[in-house]
């Protein structure tokens, strides 16, 4: 019997599935609409459509925001924190940092635990670690009770020098667990051990917000797909480009925060080494947001800390941008302007053009009424769209407006292309990062329409767009590793640093990520770690990340590879560095990955003669028409080039090319864009 690799990934409008069969080297994706009522319903839909058994699966990874909606949404589950006696309002303190200087009417993000169901609990470690007081186990029964008297179902566990010393917080977790066994428990230790009493608390908030969500859904996605066959473990994508177990995401839900997203970067990466291309800047367009992270070096740009709408999260998570932009997007009038998003129609009731009971105009109808799409080839000739419709959607917003419709539905799509542009100076030039050395890979179910338009905005050359890449994050969930981080806080500085005792810690600290992984049925020769240190100029509040070898640490020079590599990390994420000034660590980290096997590489098949497109059809571009081919992209193989303007439909995606540029299809199947020349 055949063994397949599958993927799902849920979005805001489509539930993407992709089956790689192992035993004939193929490809297979399809889409299903979300079900936002209960998405496991989608998730099953899915994957039932696309495999007659089950049983025949031998991976399975799925990407979720159900954590990252709930607490968008504010969804979550109330929470009790117990916090040292004396330091309980640290989590209601914050930070004095003002985001917006010049808002008179500044407030700090409202946070997600209030003053009323703070329980201070009396016991204290020093600095050190050290006891200085014992913990107050009474204390915390009695607060074990009232969260099981008032139905608060998770309960965080947030004590002064944890990171250093666990034990309060873990004897505080089975007291809990000994009076109410039903609580979730997140104790700060395991949700992010390291300094800073703030971040590190709202961190376990942040857990113990969505655990009580993402534990449910997980458990039942787990039991409908056992119940339809499923033989082998559910994996979950984690926030941090790797996978981890569904049951070890149960056990740390703030791991799968930016789950969904994390898929698409590491597709990226897969083809970074495809293409050769070290420098990609990814875009995911789906039906309601606009994705943007970077690739830089053939590594996804990974950072330790972020936050989300103002709150803190100590974590290592690939750092994405995201804003409301998507097919789905609204288009609507204010203040006697044009406006697009952050409101989309979503999967329910979907553009007008679905037929669904949609009449406002969304981006899909924009293009739709251009004629950047062909109505009957959408999803594969699937669904047919309604070109009327999206017409009406349109004219009813131009008339309020004073427009010619067709002018309007120009206008979203200029509107909607300058939001994303400035998304992606966020995450480039604001950072001191070039865009223009960068090629653009755009997927998601609209990004491919939209990526030369912003390629252009961006002074970009070359745009890829992947096989299928109305579900390349999908396809990139099968790229990925099982993946464990694991930090310790380690203040010294560089110059009385003891490079063996270095070795020792990091080594001790990465038997935690082999035995993580090791538990969850990966064979020892399939792990794999690294290290690094977080350093800084003493001093300074902001660290570097800088990778280490242990062996290196055992030679006497290892101060001075390690002082070289820090200034020139330094140079180059902020464009200076003071060399010779004293520096010191702070944190030790280590990564453990586990090597499941992956999806083999797409085979491509050879071009016609010619390219020959299916029919020819009139599209507006910059208030011009224009004759525009349209293609079918399973019929363009390895080699084939044109001119634009030209439309290339697939299942999954619309590609737009511009008159100004042109297309070809790379070794690896991708198609290249290029504006302005042919490559």
């Amino acid at each position: 019997m055949s063994s397949s690799r599958v993927s799902i990934d849920i979005g805001g409008t489509f539930t993407d599935v992709v089956v790689y069969d192992e035993g004939i080297g193929s490809y297979l994706s399809g889409k299903v609409p979300t079900t936002p009522a209960d998405p496991t319903e989608g998730v099953v839909q899915g994957v039932a459509g696309m495999l007659p058994s089950l049983g025949e699966i031998a991976f399975a990874v799925h990407g979720t925001t159900v954590g990252l909606n709930a607490f968008l949404q504010r969804r979550g589950a109330r929470v009790l924190l117990l916090a040292t006696e004396g330091a309980s309002d640290s989590y209601l303190i914050a930070r004095g940092t003002r985001t917006r200087l010049y808002d008179l009417h500044f407030r700090k993000p409202a946070p997600l635990v209030p003053r009323g169901d703070i329980v201070p609990i009396r016991g204290r470690l020093n600095y050190l670690g050290h006891e200085l007081e014992p913990l107050d186990l009474a204390h915390v029964r009695d607060a074990a009770r009232r969260a099981q008297r008032e139905g608060t179902r998770s309960i965080a566990v947030a004590f002064l020098f944890s990171y250093l010393n666990p034990e309060h917080e873990l004897a505080a977790e089975q007291a809990i667990h000994e009076v109410y066994p039903e609580a979730n428990v997140s104790v700060s230790h395991r949700v992010a051990r390291e300094w800073r009493e703030y971040e590190r608390t709202s961190s376990a908030v942040f857990d113990a917000y969505i655990a009580p969500t993402v534990s449910t859904y997980l458990e039942r996605l787990e039991a409908e797909l056992r119940g339809d066959g499923l033989a082998v473990p559910l994996h979950v994508m984690q926030s941090s480009g790797g996978v981890l177990t569904a049951a070890a995401a149960r056990r740390r839900p703030i791991q799968t925060l930016l789950s969904g997203p994390a898929g698409g970067t590491m597709g990226g990466v897969a083809l970074a080494t495809a293409t050769n291309r070290a420098n990609l800047l990814c875009i995911d367009m789906g039906g309601t947001s606009f994705d943007v992270s970077l690739i830089v070096d053939g590594s996804p740009d990974v950072t330790q800390e972020t936050g989300l709408e103002g709150l803190p999260l100590l974590m290592p998570i690939i750092n994405i941008h995201t804003i409301g932009a998507g097919g789905g997007s609204i288009g609507y009038s204010e203040a006697g302007g044009l406006r697009v998003g952050p409101e989309s129609a979503g999967a329910v009731p979907g553009p007008a053009c679905y037929g669904k009971g949609g009449t406002r105009p969304t981006v899909t109808d924009a293009n739709l009424a251009v004629g950047r799409i062909d109505p009957s080839s959408f999803l594969g000739g699937r669904m047919l769209l309604d070109v009327d419709a999206a017409k009406e959607a349109v004219a009813s917003l131009a008339d309020e407006l004073g427009l010619e419709p067709i002018r309007l539905a120009e206008g979203m799509l200029d509107v909607v292309n300058a939001k994303m542009a400035q998304a992606i100076r966020t995450i480039t030039v604001e950072k001191g990062i070039e865009p223009r050395d960068f090629a653009i890979v755009a997927f998601g179910g609209a990004g491919p329409m939209h990526a030369a338009f912003l390629a252009h905005e961006l002074e970009i050359r070359d745009v890829i767009v992947p096989p299928n890449p109305g579900a390349f994050s999908a396809w990139g969930m099968l790229q990925t590793k099982l993946r464990h981080d694991f930090s310790r806080s380690y203040y010294v500085t560089l110059q009385e640093a003891d490079g063996p005792a270095l070795a020792t810690e990091l080594d001790q600290i990465a038997a935690e990520g082999r035995d993580a992984l090791l538990e969850e049925g990966v064979a020892e020769p399939a792990i794999q770690t690294s290290f690094a240190l977080e350093m800084r100029y003493v001093g300074q509040e902001y660290t570097v990340n800088v990778p280490v070898e242990l062996d290196e640490l055992q030679a006497p020079t290892f101060r001075a590879t390690l002082e070289r590599r820090f200034d020139s990390a330094h140079e180059r994420r902020y464009g200076h560095a003071n060399r010779g000034a004293p520096t010191e660590l702070v944190v030790l980290r280590s990564t453990a990955l586990g090597d499941l096997g992956r999806a083999a590489a797409r085979a491509q098949t050879t071009a016609p003669a010619e390219a020959v497109p299916y029919q020819r059809a009139d599209v507006r571009f910059n208030g011009a028409v224009e004759d525009t081919s349209f293609f079918n992209r399973e019929a363009l193989g390895v080699g084939t080039c044109f001119h634009g303007p030209a439309i290339i439909e697939e299942p999954t995606a619309t590609t737009v090319v511009p008159p100004d540029a042109s297309v070809q299809v790379d070794q690896s199947g991708s198609l290249l864009i290029t504006l302005g020349a042919l490559a």
